[in-house]
């Protein structure tokens, strides 16, 4: 399968699975058969899975854990923070304070089983902290090795640039 680059140097397929429908919102879940689907995506060279701690919540990095504890070489790992559910429940919340972050990142590398998050992005932007202060943290958790690359999801009018553009 064709390759693409992400950012400097994070080389993926370029179809990649988003995961989220495999443990919740499109009807019940079968952990089985997902784990069938996400062996024959790599089996056909798909080595991009994008999944969140809120998909379950944290069901769906679980799931991927499993495939993981088989296969760790033959996939890269996209997993998102920020929108906050507890399990149960389907009230959510926008949390990216620095303290919130690492708990869920820390969180996140223990269901996958997993010492490095390949790409770590934020689910939504909190707008009651400044950008800044999401991008240092998020920083923080790259320079410590514990996420490869730092990405934002369906973050309409975020300025990470004006961060960036500092830096």
């Amino acid at each position: 399968m064709q390759q693409r680059t992400l950012g400097p140097d994070l080389s993926v397929s370029v179809i990649g699975l988003g995961c989220m429908g495999m443990s919740e919102f499109y009807g019940p879940r079968d952990d089985e058969e997902s784990l069938a689907v996400l062996r024959r995506a790599a089996d056909l060279g798909v080595d991009f899975l994008d999944t969140a701690d809120m998909y379950g919540p944290h069901h769906n990095e679980e799931l991927i854990g499993r495939l993981l504890a088989e296969s760790r070489a033959k996939v890269k790992i996209a997993t998102k923070f920020g929108i906050v559910r507890k399990p149960g429940e389907y009230a959510r919340s926008i949390d990216n304070s620095a303290g919130y972050m690492r708990r869920a990142c820390e969180g996140s590398l223990k269901r996958l089983g997993i010492e490095r998050i390949d790409l770590y992005y934020v689910h939504r932007i909190d707008r009651k902290l400044p950008i800044e202060e999401t991008m240092e943290g998020l920083a923080a958790l790259h320079r410590e090795g514990k996420i490869g690359h730092i990405g934002l999801c369906v973050n309409g009018g975020a300025k990470p640039g004006r961060w960036a553009a500092q830096k």
